[in-house]
């Protein structure tokens, strides 16, 4: 039997997070339950919780989490508790996610400054018009990655990943059309990403630079 949340230590985490079936399930769904719980007192400071955004935003931020945690398990050293690193992931990716979008009245670097709760921005996003060239590059892009996408991932896989990455549909939707389980599709998501890290390293193609597209 797996253990409950509270009874893991870092070692009991990394095993129960690599193994298969229900202990995996189990301990993939607890952590979604500790950063649902922590990640929103972490958040609030640059997107308030009143915000119609909110909910959906600590949402995104914990499944993407999950699956950047899913493919870094190697790297924790054990320095610190497993749920603090878990935390830092979280908090790097929300505010990364943030930054991205950008605040239309305010930067987060003035907000990371110390500015007062009531200097807060509006809900409303920047909407930069990209250069002619960069909507070619966006757009060869877009179609590079579905391309790979097509030829490297199962029918399955491929429904999923254009359902949850592309089309931005929330998580638990997309597992009751395709009749699955949100902690089943963590599994899948995780190895098509791989698969899909793979294939864009074989052709020459860094993830990174290809994200650096879109900022």
């Amino acid at each position: 039997m797996c253990l409950m949340q509270n009874q893991r230590d870092n070692e009991t985490w990394l095993k129960d997070l690599s193994a298969e079936g229900t202990q995996k399930e189990a301990a993939v769904e607890d952590l979604h339950q500790i950063l649902l719980r922590i990640l929103p007192a972490a958040l609030s400071r640059w997107l308030p919780d009143s915000s119609s955004h909110f909910e959906t935003f600590i949402e995104d931020t914990a499944q993407e989490t999950l699956l950047r945690v899913l493919d870094k398990l190697d790297t924790f050293q054990g320095r610190s508790k497993f749920t603090t690193w878990v935390y830092k992931i979280g908090v790097n990716i929300g505010l990364g996610e943030l930054r991205l979008k950008k605040w239309k009245e305010t930067s987060l670097d003035k907000l990371e400054e110390g500015k007062e709760a009531d200097e807060m921005p509006s809900e409303r996003f920047a909407a930069e018009d990209p250069s002619p060239e960069t909507q070619l590059e966006r757009k060869n892009v877009i179609s590079m990655v579905q391309r790979i996408m097509k030829e490297e991932l199962t029918p399955r896989q491929y429904k999923v990943m254009m359902a949850v990455a592309v089309e931005g549909k929330p998580l638990n939707l997309v597992a009751e059309e395709v009749g699955s389980n949100r902690n089943a599709l963590y599994k899948l998501m995780h190895d098509a990403r791989l698969r899909l890290k793979q294939r864009l390293e074989r052709e020459g193609a860094s993830p990174i630079e290809l994200l650096a597209v879109f900022k």
